[in-house]
């Protein structure tokens, strides 16, 4: 269970917050957040970043952090001051953490629901550095999620232009038209690509291509190939291609033979669980979505607890997933669907 923007997210590069950790050796306590925000330890984040006021510590790079830790907690609103008092204490020459911290803001606008207001920031990041290709693709998603579709597509096109052979781009693209309901524009853009480049391309991308193209048959035969390398993208693409066409054992052993290789891909055993589910066996999709859980920085723990949740419903176990639901809607509450859930849940 994806939320439906987290596409936005994977884009931003997790470099802007590793090039925080560590960046004045006498800011120890911000180091410490930044470094707790790379754990995923969110709460403890902001302990550090308190103690770093406390001490004096750089105020930008402590609100910066503490702007990024509301974002790990959801609480968007207090991620958008966080981050407009960090922008606030600038002292007009513009630098890199301006950048990023621009970044952040419009992601959390986004979050929000407030895309026009995203829209408005990427405006300023390309007004000032006119070559950021990422600015150019989440000010489409922004537009998208405005029903802009001409100028997402403006932003989109700029995006290809520049990199008409980067298959990650473009399936990036390709998600956001799918979740704003533009998936035969998307089929475009990917028969282009096969077009004009389908010779140069891996049989991991072609792959790919054909499975956001629906041509499933096609897409297993040429990530077969890829799954010789071992890859863990390419074993869900080709586990998933087997799921569309109704093979759900196949897609098992799939994600059972690289498991056996590999037992620290979270998302491996999550796809697993969310094929079980497909088949009924519910306590077989349990017991994969906890064992992700297991898995220490796993970077998707929402996604396993909303889907351990959903096991236990479908086990009829209402009261474990009504205790559960309680702690998930309370670390999570931005998640209205899960709050409607749990709203259900206490009537059983």
């Amino acid at each position: 269970m994806y939320r439906k923007i987290k596409y936005i997210l994977a884009i931003l590069s997790m470099s802007f917050i590793l090039a925080a950790c560590g960046e004045n050796e006498d800011e120890l306590h911000i180091s410490e957040g930044m470094g707790a925000i790379e754990r995923m330890e969110y709460e403890s984040a902001l302990e550090a970043f308190a103690q770093a006021e406390e001490a004096g510590e750089n105020e930008r790079l402590i609100k910066r952090g503490q702007g990024l830790a509301y974002m790990g907690l959801t609480r968007y609103e207090d991620a958008v001051n966080a981050f407009l008092e960090c922008l606030a204490l600038s002292d007009g020459v513009v630098q890199d953490v301006d950048f990023d911290v621009n970044y952040y803001l419009a992601t959390a606008y986004l979050k929000m629901g407030n895309p026009a207001q995203a829209e408005s920031t990427f405006d300023a990041i390309l007004g000032l550095r006119k070559n950021e290709m990422d600015a150019y693709y989440l000010r489409g998603v922004a537009r998208l999620e405005q029903d802009n579709y001409t100028g997402a597509k403006d932003d989109f096109d700029v995006v290809i232009a520049k990199y008409p052979k980067d298959c990650d781009k473009l399936i990036d693209i390709v998600d956001a038209l799918n979740q704003n309901g533009y998936g035969e524009i998307g089929k475009d853009y990917l028969n282009n690509m096969l077009t004009d480049y389908g010779n140069r391309l891996s049989d991991y991308d072609l792959g790919r291509v054909y499975y956001y193209l629906g041509e499933y048959a096609q897409a297993c035969r040429y990530l077969e190939t890829a799954k010789g390398e071992g890859s863990a993208d390419a074993c869900l693409y080709l586990g998933k291609s087997y799921e569309a066409t109704g093979d759900y054992n196949y897609a098992i052993s799939v994600y059972n033979d690289y498991l056996v290789k590999d037992t620290t891909n979270a998302s491996v055993y999550n796809q697993m669980g969310l094929c079980k589910i497909k088949m009924s066996d519910y306590q077989g999709a349990l017991e994969a979505f906890q064992s992700a859980m297991q898995i220490e920085d796993n970077g998707m723990m929402q996604t396993l607890a909303f889907n351990e949740i959903v096991a236990y419903e479908h086990l009829g176990e209402f009261k474990q997933a009504s205790v559960l639901m309680e702690n998930y809607v309370r670390t999570y509450p931005d998640d209205s669907e899960a709050a409607r859930e749990y709203e259900f849940l206490k009537t059983r």
